[in-house]
C-alpha cells in the first residue's frame, strides 16, 4: 500500500482562486497578529509590480493557507536598505500544525535565493497565541529591531 504525503503548492491568486484565497482564516485568537488575506492582497495591488508577492498555498485541490513576500524594498524608506521576506503568513485555522507553514517560509527562501538573495526577513507580534516561537524554531533570529511594534527577524539563507 502507497502511503500519500502531503504536496503542497504555491499558486498565484487568480479570478478563479481568488473566493478561496479570501476565505483562509486563521484561529480567532490569532487574529491580531495578523491582518486579514483581503488586506493583504490589497496591498499588493497598490505597491510596485514585483514587490508584493502573494500565493495561495493548496493541498490537492484544498486550499491551506496564503502567503505573501516581498522582494527588495526599501526598508528604511531613504535607499539605505533592501530586504526581501515573508510579509504575511495566513494558515487556515483547521490545517495548522501540518507543516504547511514551514513549507511557505522554505517556498519564500526558496524564491529569495532564485533572485540572488541571502536573507529572509519577518516581522511577528511578541506575545502570547503569536507566531514567535514558530519562527524561532525555523532558525529566525531577532535583530534588534522593531517595525511598527513587530519584532524583526532575520533568516541566513544557504547558498
Amino acid at each position: 500500500m502507497t502511503s500519500t504525503t502531503p504536496s503542497p503548492r504555491l499558486e498565484k491568486i487568480t479570478p478563479g482562486n481568488f473566493e478561496a484565497a479570501t476565505g483562509i482564516r486563521v484561529r480567532p485568537d490569532q487574529e491580531h497578529a495578523v491582518s486579514p488575506v483581503m488586506q493583504s492582497l490589497a496591498e499588493a495591488y497598490v505597491h510596485p509590480e514585483g514587490v508584493a508577492w502573494p500565493r495561495l498555498i493548496v493541498d490537492g485541490d484544498r486550499p491551506v493557507g496564503f502567503l505573501m513576500a516581498f522582494f527588495d524594498i526599501d526598508w528604511y524608506e531613504d535607499g539605505s536598505v533592501l530586504r526581501s521576506g515573508l510579509w504575511r503568513l495566513n494558515i487556515a485555522a483547521e490545517e495548522q500544525g501540518r507543516g504547511y507553514g514551514r513549507f511557505a517560509v522554505e517556498s519564500v527562501a526558496a524564491e529569495i535565493r532564485r533572485r540572488g538573495g541571502e536573507q529572509l526577513y519577518v516581522t511577528w507580534h511578541p506575545g502570547a497565541n503569536g507566531p514567535e516561537n514558530f519562527y524561532l524554531g525555523l532558525g529566525f533570529r531577532p535583530n534588534g529591531e522593531t517595525s511598527e511594534g513587530e519584532t524583526v527577524g532575520v533568516l541566513d539563507l544557504e547558498r
